[in-house]
């Protein structure tokens, strides 16, 4: 299917590997044209040889000075932009409340809501100016349904849910569309490490914590980073053009978090 997009500029944060390198790689075959940021150096590093098409910069989303230098990079390659898509975000600790630091839970705050804040008031001023203006904003199953030992990275993803369907409001009027992704279990290396901590949290085997976790779902799979890419691209796309203020679940339809 065609998804008239040919030329659109696109900015993808953390992707220069994992989900976000997926997005980014879904937007290129369809057309687009594509910058990622990204904290990992060595990742970064490696587009040249595996994805020429992209071009990149180094940027934490924490850091809202490096924030702007990112925007000057990617608008100077761009040449202006259609689509943020906000994937950046970290796990953060895997600890009963009372247990967890302080400055783990500000740096996943800081990370997964703010960062996406950061973005967004310096994006929105040139997605004014697009014909096909779009923010995807990446939440988390964990953004519709209580986390325990995860209450960080829970309260981060709800919170993009409210940020998300706030900011749809405001810039409706502009034609600029913000729609939620909720991702349930995703295949990786990322999904692994967190449920190996919670299952040494929890005494528990990971073979238990995973049966445990796909319990709670009606499609007892994986979601894959393609499914993740292939629903953002639909959005940011003409064919979504009256898809806005949206939490989008793909999560095979996980009604709790083990």
């Amino acid at each position: 299917m065609d998804m008239d997009i040919a030329g659109l500029k696109v900015l993808v944060t953390a992707g220069a590997g994992g989900i976000g390198l997926e997005i980014a790689r879904a937007f290129r075959g369809e057309g687009a044209v594509v910058h990622v940021c990204d904290v990992d150096r060595d990742a970064l590093g490696a587009l040249a040889g595996s994805d020429p098409g992209l071009t990149a910069s180094y940027a934490d989303v924490a850091d809202r000075a490096g924030v702007a230098t990112l925007f000057e990079e990617a608008l100077a390659r761009l040449g202006g932009l259609d689509v943020l898509v906000n994937n950046a975000g970290i796990a953060g600790p895997t600890a009963r409340v009372e247990d967890v630091a302080p400055e783990d839970w500000d740096r996943t705050i800081d990370v997964c809501l703010t960062g996406q804040f950061n973005c967004v008031r310096l994006a929105v001023p040139h997605l004014k100016a697009s014909r096909n203006g779009s923010i995807v904003n990446l939440s988390s199953v964990a953004g519709k349904a209580g986390f325990a030992l995860r209450t960080p990275y829970a309260a981060a993803k709800w919170a993009v849910v409210g940020f998300t369907k706030s900011l749809s409001r405001e810039l409706g009027e502009f034609g600029i569309r913000v729609n939620a992704i909720l991702p349930g279990l995703v295949a990786g290396d990322r999904q692994r490490r967190v449920m190996e901590a919670k299952a040494q949290q929890l005494g528990r085997s990971f073979a238990e914590m995973e049966q445990s976790a796909f319990a709670n779902a009606s499609i007892k799979d994986y979601v894959t980073a393609r499914q993740l890419a292939d629903q953002i691209v639909f959005l940011a796309s003409p064919r979504g053009r009256t898809i806005s203020g949206q939490a989008i679940s793909i999560d095979g339809d996980l009604q709790m978090l083990a």
